[in-house]
């Protein structure tokens, strides 16, 4: 069956190694969409095959996100389905299997060089002036039938030379020359598969028809087409998403724009303004519409409407159209939301330790806190304030960031991390918690005096404490007077 003629089937796969990516959500949404649009399946597929990274939290944060936006998947883990199970982490004996297959039909090898020998290559290619980098297949003709007790990773046997096309349902024939990709590791001398094995034998096994992905992988799928190619299997129609971009071109991150869905729940966008926000990224519904329901979205789908230009990602419209959203709910319905995102009991419940030594009447409660009901705060009256004596402001602002990639670096969030992280960052610097704590609250709450430091952090959300220091640290630099142009030459 070619490929068009396929039922389609498509699916997301991300990896659970951190908080979820608004990018997962992005494309999340545009498969989902086609799958619906077309009477298919979506499918959502854990790659957990890096065991060192990966997190059963951070897998249910990802399974919460999608939910919260509005995006449930037709199979998957925690819903099921015929090709199960859906976590990598569960299909080793699958990988296994088709790596034995490569083997058999001389398609792959066993490679016994070790990483003291591989680091020696690296060393003399970088130091050698021919411009060749990678592997040098150096087991690719050994005869490895008396090793197989060895430790040892297993190669794909890539074509020498020779052009290797596929076809990019929005680019056309993307070509690449074998010669410039190495033998890829299949398997690593765990045991378990890398990415590229399991990404092909997954989406193979699973029918995917269509792999919606961003363009940051193509570079990448010369190496599936060679795997395909090698099985003996049809590929999947590939198409690949503009990458969200900042407002100046680059690919969006954390230092420009929050990248975690929960930043956005957590600040109060409505889940259907972000998934209708992100329908417009790259996409038009038509006309000037940017307003539009997700089965509206549905009904007029088609990848005709794709842009390739990079879409920026501009919290200015994000929350203006949040704004819109907001205002078409009733009273009930607005009271419900606000109430499911703030004003619930348990939340509620958590700042009472925050507040209630501090509290002398019930009216007392939201003054005391309203930073904690709040998204961006106005630092512009503190900010005279948010220095430490004799430390120029450009170095201050580096250092609020460089806090910042600490706390994200650790995967709990608590008093105790916190403070352990912050009194390192202070001494690292040669400031003393006097100085630098009242700086990291008046970033978090634009006051001078709150509840315990730590304790705050803690209830506030690791999303909007990043975000709010990385915008002090944005604060802290425009207090930088800019150099005045040097004269003209006489």
């Amino acid at each position: 069956m070619a490929p068009s003629d396929r039922p389609v089937r498509v699916r997301i796969a991300p990896s659970p190694t951190g908080d979820p990516h608004v990018g997962t959500a992005y494309i999340a949404l545009f498969n989902y969409v086609f799958a619906k649009a077309r009477g298919g399946k979506f499918v959502l597929r854990i790659e957990d095959t890096d065991q060192t990274r990966a997190r059963s939290d951070s897998e249910q944060m990802i399974f919460d996100a999608l939910r919260w936006v509005g995006l449930p998947w037709d199979e998957g883990p925690d819903v099921g389905g015929p090709f199960g199970p859906y976590r990598q982490s569960e299909r080793s004996a699958i990988y296994r299997e088709h790596v034995d297959i490569l083997l058999a039909k001389g398609e792959a090898y066993r490679c016994f060089c070790t990483s003291e020998r591989l680091e020696k290559l690296r060393a003399l290619q970088v130091a050698g002036d021919d411009g060749h980098r990678g592997y040098d297949r150096h087991c690719r003709e050994l005869d490895s039938s008396a090793r197989v007790g060895e430790p040892h990773v297993v190669r794909l046997k890539m074509p020498l030379a020779g052009p290797i096309t596929f076809r990019d349902e929005f680019r056309g024939d993307i070509t690449r020359d074998a010669s410039e990709i190495d033998d890829q590791v299949l398997m690593k001398s765990d045991g378990l598969p890398t990415y590229h094995l399991a990404n092909v034998v997954d989406d193979h096994l699973m029918e995917i028809s269509h792999v919606v992905r961003a363009e940051e992988w193509i570079s990448s799928t010369q190496k599936h087409v060679a795997l395909y190619q090698a099985f003996g299997w049809e590929p999947p129609q590939f198409l690949h998403m503009p990458l969200l971009r900042n407002a100046g071109g680059s690919k969006i991150s954390k230092r420009k724009n929050p990248v975690s869905i929960y930043y956005y729940r957590d600040a109060g966008i409505l889940p259907e303004a972000l998934r209708n926000f992100l329908g417009t990224m790259g996409w038009s519904f038509g006309g000037d519409r940017e307003k539009f329901t997700l089965q509206e979205m549905i009904d007029v789908f088609t990848w005709d409407h794709i842009s390739l230009g990079g879409p920026v990602f501009d919290m200015v419209k994000l929350t203006a159209l949040n704004e819109k959203y907001l205002h078409e709910l009733s009273h009930d319905e607005l009271a419900d939301r606000v109430i499911a995102w703030r004003l619930n009991k348990p939340y509620i419940a958590r700042l009472m330790g925050l507040a209630q030594k501090r509290m002398k009447r019930l009216t007392d409660f939201i003054p005391l806190l309203d930073y904690c009901f709040a998204g961006d705060l106005d630092l512009a009256p503190v900010l005279a304030d948010l220095k430490i004596d004799g430390v120029a402001p450009a170095v201050l602002a580096e250092a609020i960031r460089e806090l910042v990639e600490k706390y994200e670096a650790r995967t709990e969030w608590s008093h105790k991390v916190l403070e352990e992280e912050s009194k390192a960052w202070a001494t690292a610097h040669g400031w003393k918690p006097k100085q630098a704590y009242p700086l990291i609250r008046l970033g978090l709450t634009a006051r001078k005096e709150t509840p315990g430091l730590f304790d705050l952090m803690e209830v506030l959300g690791k999303e909007i404490c990043r975000r709010r220091l990385r915008e002090a640290a944005r604060a802290i630099d425009a207090t930088v007077p800019t150099p005045a142009p040097a004269p003209p030459a006489a």
